[in-house]
């Protein structure tokens, strides 16, 4: 079948990156791509020794226990690797297990780090984090309401996911319904118990911060 749609995107990293206004700035070039196969984004820092890559791994509930795929493009950067520090100038690969805990700093100025993330023999899918997106625009605005339904329809695809439940209590929370809130923090909580140390300093939990349950939930 014949179609009109360009069957080629592209984009310039460094042009793309200038266009925020902080240091940091995350490229989400799955979405501005429309790419469907696999999870890619990119990373540029303006000062050397600012993060470019946060400390994680991929088994945390926003997710998905990926391989990722780390390429220095422009500068250089310090990997730190499951607490190995590795220094990958331009042109350094990375490769990583969703069982690594990662992070790398700028070692220069005007760093570049792309990555590329997939299920070892799966399909590609939104992690839970990505499906949040739509969660996040509206709660941005103060759209609670909006900020609500969007979880909800993640949570549609990754059922029982405690980052999902925890941004549901989230919301419930500040839409004034306590007991929804606090039951939906539990349950989070049992399914991820980091999420308690979260809730403690959330400011979303404030309408329900002197409440006794909140108090015996999060300890």
């Amino acid at each position: 079948m014949a179609t009109t749609e360009t069957p080629y995107r592209v984009l310039s990293l460094p042009d793309r990156a200038h266009e925020g206004d902080d240091d940091r700035v995350y490229v989400r070039l799955r979405r501005e791509l429309d790419i469907g196969a696999f999870g890619a984004s990119a990373v540029y820092q303006a000062q050397s020794g600012g993060e470019v890559i946060g400390e994680h791994d991929e088994l945390g509930p926003g997710a998905d226990h990926q391989e990722e795929l780390y390429t220095v493009v422009q500068g250089s950067a310090t990997f730190t690797l499951d607490g190995e520090e590795i220094e990958t100038p331009h042109g350094s690969v990375v490769f990583v297990q969703p069982g690594t805990t990662r992070k790398a700093v700028a070692t220069s100025d005007d760093t570049i780090v792309l990555a590329v993330g997939g299920r070892r023999g799966k399909a590609y899918r939104v992690p839970p984090g990505g499906e949040l997106f739509d969660f996040f625009e509206h709660y941005n605005e103060k759209d609670y309401e909006g900020a609500l339904a969007a979880c909800h329809v993640a949570l549609e695809k990754f059922p029982g996911n405690a980052l999902i439940l925890y941004n549901i209590a989230c919301m419930q929370s500040l839409l004034g319904q306590p007991d929804q809130a606090l039951e939906t923090l539990g349950t989070a909580i049992e399914k991820w118990p980091r999420f308690k140390e979260n809730a403690q300093k959330d400011d979303d939990f404030a309408p329900v911060r002197e409440d006794p349950r909140f108090l015996e939930t999060v300890g």
